[in-house]
C-alpha cells in the first residue's frame, strides 16, 4: 500500500475516534443512516448526471491507485534507451529492433519505431508530444470526478439538513425540548457528512491522482528526450547523463544551500565570488 495514504487513514480515523469518543455522550450519536444516504445517493446521482457512464465507471479503478504504490519504472526505461542508443549509434539495426521488442514501454516504443523508419525527428517530436497532452487530459479529467464529487457532497448535505429541520419544525408547536433537540442533531449530521466526504475521501483523492499524473508526465518527457537524443545520434554515454540528469532530484534550482557549521564551529558555505577571485590573483 502506498505509506501516505496509509498514514492518511490512519489519522483520518484516529481523528474520528476521538471525536466520536470524547465530544458525544454516545458515538450513536453521530450515526445517522437516512442522513447518510441523501448525502452518498445524492453524490452518485449528480456525478452519474455530469459525466459518461464510461468515466464514472473507472472511478473503482482510480481509487484503488491512490492505494497502490505505484512505480513509473523511469530507470528501466533510462536503462532500455541507453541500450538501444548504444545499438543505433553502432547501426546495427536489427539487434534494435530485437531490443525493442522486449521494451515494456509502449510510449518508448513509438518512438523507437519512429526512428527506425527514418520518420524526421520533428514529426515523431510532435506526435510523441500529442501524446503526452491526450494522456494529460484524460488522466486530469479522471481526477476532475472527484473534484466534481467533492462539489457535490456538500450541497447535499445541506439538503438534508433542510429536510431534517422541515421535520423538526414540524414538532416545533409542541415545545418538547426533547424533542426538537436530537432532530436538530440529526439535521445538521448530513452537513457533517458532506464536508467530511468532501475533504477527506473525494478531494485527496482527486490530489493523489493529479500527482501521479505529474510524475508521469515527467518520466514520459524523460523517454520524450532520449527519443530526440537519438535521433541525432548523440553519443550514448551524453545520452545517459542527460537523462539520470533529468530524473534527479535537486534540493534546490534556484538558491544556494544554507551555510553549515564545520566541526571548527566556523560557518561554512559557498565562497563569495570576489573570494574566489582573490585567491585565485594570490
Amino acid at each position: 500500500m502506498n505509506p501516505s495514504t496509509l498514514i492518511g487513514m490512519l489519522a483520518s480515523m484516529g481523528l474520528l475516534g476521538i471525536v466520536l469518543l470524547f465530544t458525544a455522550e454516545s458515538p450513536q450519536s453521530f450515526l445517522n443512516l437516512p442522513g447518510l444516504a441523501i448525502v452518498v445517493t445524492g453524490t452518485l446521482a449528480a456525478t452519474f448526471i455530469s459525466y459518461p457512464l464510461k468515466e464514472v465507471l473507472r472511478v473503482v479503478r482510480l481509487v484503488g491507485l491512490v492505494f497502490r504504490r505505484e512505480n513509473t519504472y523511469a530507470h528501466d526505461d533510462i536503462r532500455e534507451l541507453v541500450a538501444i542508443s548504444r545499438l543505433w549509434f553502432k547501426g546495427d539495426v536489427r539487434a534494435v529492433e530485437e531490443a525493442l521488442a522486449k521494451a515494456s514501454n509502449p510510449f518508448l516504443r513509438t518512438g523507437v519505431q519512429l526512428v527506425i523508419a527514418n520518420s524526421k525527428e520533428e514529426d515523431i517530436l510532435e506526435l510523441l508530444r500529442w501524446r503526452i497532452a491526450r494522456l494529460k487530459a484524460q488522466e486530469f479529467a479522471e481526477a476532475q470526478i472527484f473534484r466534481t464529487m467533492a462539489t457535490y457532497a456538500p450541497a447535499f448535505g445541506m439538503i438534508g439538513t433542510l429536510v431534517g429541520l422541515v421535520n423538526m419544525l414540524e414538532v416545533m408547536e409542541a415545545g418538547d425540548i426533547g424533542v426538537i433537540g436530537p432532530r436538530m442533531a440529526i439535521a445538521l449530521l448530513t452537513t457533517f457528512y458532506g464536508i467530511l466526504l468532501a475533504n477527506l475521501v473525494f478531494k485527496p483523492i482527486a490530489v493523489k491522482l493529479e500527482r501521479r499524473t505529474e510524475e508521469r508526465l515527467i518520466a514520459m518527457n524523460m523517454v520524450l528526450e532520449g527519443i530526440s537524443l537519438i535521433c541525432r545520434r548523440r553519443l550514448p554515454s551524453f545520452i545517459e547523463e542527460t537523462l539520470n540528469s533529468f530524473m534527479a532530484n535537486y534540493r534546490d534550482e534556484i538558491r544556494d544551500v544554507p551555510p553549515r557549521l564545520d566541526t571548527s564551529g566556523d560557518e561554512q558555505g559557498p565562497p563569495a565570488p570576489g573570494n574566489q577571485e582573490a585567491r585565485q590573483d594570490g
